[in-house]
């Protein structure tokens, strides 16, 4: 029986999920150390082989070498965790019962599950079967995925007409009952709306993750668009836009993607 204290590699390439993952095991795991924090899946494998840490944070989409062939290297050596915004790899994994994930953004009771079966794991030294196999399959899952380009056109109704509208002239959608609401701007800049029948969370999913990021249970913003950001009480916020009056909230689920602010 392991009787040290656990230690822990995060790597998150996106500084702001990466720091709010640190705190959250912080109050999750007291005993867990974080021994280092890694911006993409090279870093973490060095990292990996300098610290040797029991348990490893993965994000599964990080530039150059993604989260799961950073697993590959690292193997049957220490516990691995998934974090990503993608639940379908990581729910195939976890359903073999060899990996754990966690799906962005982090909740607390997911949380707080993971880390129950991590301390029964670690204080066991128990080892993962298979590991080498389910992570060659989820390798080969993700490299079909990457082949799948995100969403570029929205076709939507403005006004009587319908019309295509490039995804990088949307500043925002906003869920309004089965519709969503499209905010976005022409050639000549000017703010419109325009609706779609497709629900937010289906469209979400084809939206870039480098660009587009769920603030609200309704509400998705372009982050190009984002003037700033102003924290209000009971741990919310209001995004403010560039080139428009209204505010879009921050719901308390999703303020940690602003700490730093």
């Amino acid at each position: 029986m392991t009787t040290t204290h656990p230690t822990a590699l995060v790597a998150d390439d996106e500084p702001l999920l990466r720091e709010a993952l640190v705190r959250q095991l912080a109050q999750a795991w007291p005993a867990l150390r974080v021994v280092a924090q890694a911006r993409n899946g090279r870093e973490a494998v060095q990292q990996f082989e300098e610290h040797r840490p029991d348990v490893c944070f993965l994000d599964v989409h990080m530039p150059g070498l993604s989260g799961i062939e950073a697993a590959r290297h690292i193997g049957g050596h220490a516990q691995l965790v998934f974090v990503t915004a993608y639940d379908h790899y990581a729910v195939q994994a976890f359903e073999q019962g060899a990996l754990d994930y966690l799906v962005k953004p982090v909740e607390p009771e997911r949380l707080a599950a993971t880390v129950a079966r991590l301390q029964t794991r670690w204080q066991a030294a128990a080892p993962v079967p298979g590991i080498e196999q389910l992570l060659q399959r989820l390798a080969a899952q993700l490299q079909g995925e990457a082949g799948r380009a995100p969403l570029r056109w929205l076709r939507a109704q403005v006004g009587q007409a319908v019309r295509l509208i490039a995804v990088e002239e949307i500043d925002y959608l906003r869920s309004d009952a089965k519709y969503t609401r499209i905010a976005w701007r022409g050639d000549d800049g000017r703010p419109g709306e325009a609706v779609v029948g497709t629900p937010l969370k289906a469209l979400a999913a084809q939206l870039d993750a480098t660009r587009f990021a769920q603030v609200h249970r309704s509400v998705v913003v372009n982050l190009g668009a984002v003037s700033h950001v102003v924290r209000n009480a009971q741990d919310t916020a209001s995004i403010h836009l560039r080139g428009r009056d209204e505010t879009l909230p921050v719901s308390r689920r999703y303020l940690h993607l602003f700490r730093t602010m």
